[in-house]
């Protein structure tokens, strides 16, 4: 898992402060190659890997060159890249600490000790190494549709695809969606993903995949939210899946891959209710499939 001080967090039920934050200086290995989960047992320093591309990210809380040279052993066609060193805060952009998005009140497990939150839906979130605090433009905006549709429309189904630390799909679970599932191709953002579903008590309710968004796009849900990369996305609107939905959320767009994205839905059986940018930068397409 991506923090070996799991056992040490309080429930969801529990508001009192868990800290200091478990990750302070990050050990970062780049290699070259694919490395297989049975060699990535390092042990407790050890944070997760990022694997993208063909290359890996190791991440540990102390310095690990004899586990990663032993790992090089193992499998000669790793090759190690670089190795960096940096605070948690410089890895993520910024200090983790509770923020407000829409109705959400977003806190991580070692500081829940906020006062003035019972008109917020709290949220536990961990995000570990992975990048999805919640904090970009098209993640609030993601929210802000959310919840306003949840307010008015019975939505009982939702997939979340690219789905990062799995911040939306609890979003939908907290606004009482009763079967939500979170897709990310990336094995990391998955382990992530399941960490913040138990830390929020959703382990009945969302259900979090490996795999390619495109596979996942056979399964019938109220609403599709993809807050995802445009290469992606172009193949999910292309898919026969997307007009099975009824609602959808498209998120993570620049202005040319917008422009795109609204072309090829110019030619399908759908209506954009709402279309948002921010200051022109980020897209984001709210629509529902016409009958």
């Amino acid at each position: 898992m991506l923090c070996h001080t799991e056992n040490k967090h309080m429930t969801e039920n529990n508001t009192s402060p868990v800290s200091p934050c478990p990750y302070d200086i990050l050990h970062i290995y780049y290699l070259k190659g694919h490395i297989h989960p049975e060699n990535t047992r390092f042990g407790s320093t050890f944070l997760g890997n990022w694997e993208e591309d063909g290359f890996s990210f190791l991440f540990f809380q102390e310095p690990a060159d004899n586990e990663v040279n032993d790992l090089m052993k193992m499998d000669p066609e790793l090759k190690l890249i670089d190795q960096y060193q940096m605070t948690y805060e410089e890895w993520q952009g910024g200090k983790i600490e509770p923020f407000t998005i829409s109705d959400f009140l977003i806190v991580p497990p070692w500081d829940r000790d906020c006062s003035n939150t019972s008109l917020k839906k709290k949220l536990v979130l961990d995000p570990g190494v992975v990048f999805g605090t919640g904090t970009h433009p098209t993640t609030h905006d993601c929210l802000d549709i959310l919840s306003r549709l949840l307010k008015f429309m019975p939505i009982h189904s939702v997939i979340d695809l690219g789905t990062g630390t799995g911040l939306l799909a609890l979003a939908a679970a907290k606004l009482g969606c009763n079967r939500v599932l979170a897709v990310d191709f990336n094995f990391l953002a998955v382990q992530t993903t399941l960490r913040n579903i138990r830390l929020n008590g959703f382990e009945d309710t969302i259900h979090a995949f490996q795999g390619r968004a495109e596979t996942f796009m056979h399964i019938q849900t109220d609403l599709m939210v993809a807050n995802i990369h445009y290469d992606v996305m172009q193949r999910l609107v292309s898919d026969n899946g997307f007009l099975q939905k009824k609602w959808f959320i498209l998120s993570g767009l620049l202005k040319s891959q917008a422009e795109k994205i609204e072309d090829q839905l110019s030619h399908l059986p759908v209506t954009i209710l709402e279309k948002r940018d921010t200051e022109g930068v980020w897209h984001t397409f709210f629509g529902k499939i016409d009958p």
